[in-house]
């Protein structure tokens, strides 16, 4: 089963990082504490109507753009690809060499 908390916490997540902010900056731009926006993003908690409201507000975006889960955004994949090459390094080779077969 989808857990939609997680897919909004990632949602919050990316769409913070792409306006250029920290988790503290934006926590004290939406008045809560930064383990509580922590816990949004990781999906823990759901945001309340109100936390909502404040970080459409800060981040300048609509809510329906939280919960737009059917397709992840370039910046979504660079995100997961850069976790799975942190995580398993054995990977860095093999997309070096797929990115070098097809630029020839």
């Amino acid at each position: 089963m989808t857990d939609f908390k997680k897919l909004l916490g990632k949602r919050i997540q990316l769409i913070r990082k792409s306006h250029g902010l920290t988790q503290e900056k934006l926590a004290e731009l939406i008045d809560i504490e930064t383990p509580s926006l922590s816990y949004l993003e990781t999906g823990k908690y759901a945001p309340s109507i109100e936390t909502l409201q404040k970080l459409c507000n800060a981040l300048n975006v609509q809510p329906w753009e939280f919960y737009y889960f059917t397709d992840m955004s370039d910046e979504e994949k660079k995100e997961e690809l850069k976790k799975a090459l942190d995580e398993n390094p054995k990977l860095i080779a093999i997309f070096y060499n797929f990115y070098k077969s097809i630029n020839y």
